[in-house]
């Protein structure tokens, strides 16, 4: 349990930097330069969800159950669980789902996933992966919301298409993961 809560603390700390330290962030991307900046977020962030993910394998052998939920919140999960692919591509493919979300889909795409994966599952480990990365979420669109200057986030240009990209490709990665992919990545199939 022990690597996987440094593994969260690392990967969500290096990605809660905007929210809690702003200023030492751009002032260390003005000393650093940005491509530096980017290498050492990207290898801080790399070794912590590696961390992350080799901890949470290791401390579902051993699981504590918090609570069980009933069957049906399953299902419920599937559902709550469609749009978040598509929300995810959209944050790379401005249009009109981009604009809907507020301009945060990515955002909006983890708290759906991390609320459908609390109402799944009970252990401790899934509350305590869950619940941070909803609680992170929550936070980052917040400080989103009183930031005066939207970051950039590196994408697509905006096209007609960009919908239907996000839309037809984000469905196929939920069919995919229905199909296999989630059992693949986490040994747990989300059908049962």
């Amino acid at each position: 349990m022990l690597l996987f809560i440094a593994g969260l603390v690392i990967f969500l700390g290096v990605h809660s930097v905007a929210i809690v330290a702003p200023a030492w962030r751009e002032a260390q991307i003005a000393q650093r330069g940005a491509l530096a900046w980017r290498g050492l977020y990207s290898v801080v962030s790399i070794l912590g969800f590696a961390l992350l993910i080799y901890g949470y394998g290791v401390a579902r052998h051993e699981p504590l159950q918090l609570y069980t939920p009933p069957p049906w919140l399953r299902h419920f999960a599937l559902v709550l669980m469609l749009p978040v692919f598509p929300l995810l591509l959209a944050a790379y493919l401005p249009g009109r789902i981009k604009t809907a979300a507020k301009q945060h889909p990515m955002l909006l795409a983890v708290k759906i996933w991390a609320t459908a994966h609390l109402l799944a599952n009970g252990t401790l480990v899934d509350v305590l992966l869950f619940g941070s990365f909803l609680g992170w979420a929550v936070l980052d669109r917040i400080s989103a919301k009183r930031r005066t200057v939207l970051r950039q986030v590196p994408g697509a240009p905006p096209s007609r298409f960009n919908d239907a990209i996000a839309l037809g490709g984000g469905l196929a990665l939920y069919a995919l993961f229905l199909m296999g992919g989630h059992r693949w990545l986490t040994g747990v199939s989300p059908l049962g």
